[in-house]
């Protein structure tokens, strides 16, 4: 596999010791278990500096030794490998139905996940029902509360009062205030929020088809239909948080103007179907109806098909992605069934012979993507060299 790390240079180790330790744990997370020379290598530090930073993280409990590794001549080589133990993540994926939670440790194994219908979609009841299982499953998974290095929450868009406010897929009550501080005074933890498809996208990033890729862009399925973006490791979020909802843009299916979510989400495949006399209310009857090629189901994909082109059309000359994943709340069967039927735009910048990834691609992380991308968040911040603000 050819590696797509590209290297950064650390800061001065007296004034930026996080920065360069961020940098360690991200390079050995990315090639694996490695020697310091190696770790050097990828991280752009110096092997005195790798060395220094490599002894504070064994202290800290995020490294661990794992073995020797003989190198031809000279002495066998001291590998080093990130400690799962070292560290956990508690995500949360609010819907409007239900609150969806995942306990991770620190290399993204999901350690446990939880479904909990909610009664109503209200503040206090969602603020309530997430500081709950948050101790229920410190108490079932016996992980000290000390050893969460964050939460990470994950929200239906668009964050605060916009134009698209009023949609079906907000939750009421949630578009004034800051979620994160909210969250944060609740769990008495570093909160990051983010959206679905962002979210979404970093678990991909950490687990997934894009692991290794700093460019991509995610198309996610959840009741309606958003974009995460990521470039040069980074979510891009916009100014208010708000960047990527995709879903609202016109795209042409069949020569008419529709706006994409319409004709390739959730929502959109049940409306379809209810219109030819086919109800369903969960995405393992739509497998069902796939494996017996209802015709009806099959239209549909085709028109998801024409509109997905156009999107990919304005995605890929816009943003110049790596690759475009497809993932979510959506069987893998459709999933596959619109990557093989979706023309490729031709007149793209990402239609070049050069290329290592797919254009399009499914991902891996299944339907719990967002609840293990709210994870992801807070993984995130420790294997990225940057400075992210949580509250």
């Amino acid at each position: 596999m050819v590696s797509t790390l590209k290297p950064q240079l650390g800061a001065n180790p007296e004034r930026a010791r996080s920065h360069n330790k961020q940098l360690v744990l991200r390079a050995i997370r990315h090639v694996g278990a490695a020697g310091r020379a190696e770790i050097a290598r990828a991280s752009g530090l110096s092997t005195q500096a790798v060395s220094n930073i490599i002894s504070d993280l064994l202290g800290e409990g995020l490294l661990v030794e794992q073995g020797v590794r003989s190198a031809g001549r000279g002495l066998p080589v001291q590998q080093y490998a990130i400690k799962p133990d070292g560290g956990y993540a508690f995500g949360v994926e609010v819907r409007p139905t239900a609150v969806f939670t995942a306990l991770v440790d620190l290399v993204g194994t999901p350690i446990q996940t939880r479904r909990i219908p909610l009664r109503n979609a209200g503040k206090s009841t969602i603020l309530d029902t997430v500081s709950a299982q948050l101790d229920i499953c410190l108490k079932d998974s016996r992980v000290r509360k000390g050893a969460l290095m964050g939460a990470g929450i994950v929200m239906p868009g668009p964050f605060g009062d916009t134009g698209l406010t009023g949609t079906e897929s907000e939750l009421p009550g949630w578009n004034t205030g800051d979620p994160a501080e909210i969250f944060a005074n609740a769990l008495d933890l570093p909160v990051f929020v983010e959206n679905d498809a962002n979210a979404a996208a970093m678990a991909e990033r950490m687990n997934g088809v894009a692991r290794g890729l700093d460019d991509f862009a995610y198309l996610y399925f959840g009741q309606g239909l958003g974009l995460g973006l990521v470039q040069n490791g980074q979510i891009l979020q916009g100014a208010f948080g708000n960047a990527g909802e995709i879903g609202h843009i016109q795209v042409l299916v069949d020569g008419h103007a529709v706006e994409l979510e319409s004709a390739t989400s959730r929502l959109s495949v049940q409306a379809y179907l209810a219109v030819q006399g086919v109800s369903v209310t969960d995405m393992d009857e739509l497998n069902s109806l796939y494996s017996t090629a209802n015709r009806h189901l099959l239209d549909w994909l085709n028109h998801a098909a024409q509109a997905l082109s156009s999107a990919l059309s304005i995605i890929e000359n816009l943003f110049d992605p790596q690759t475009v994943i497809l993932g979510g709340a959506m069987p893998d069967d459709l999933l596959d069934h619109m990557i093989a039927r979706t023309a490729l735009p031709a007149r793209s910048v990402s239609n070049r012979p050069d290329r290592t990834h797919p254009r399009l691609m499914r991902g891996t992380s299944g339907r719990m993507t967002a609840t293990l991308g709210a994870a992801a968040l807070v993984l995130h911040q420790a294997f990225t060299p940057t400075i992210a603000e949580a509250r």
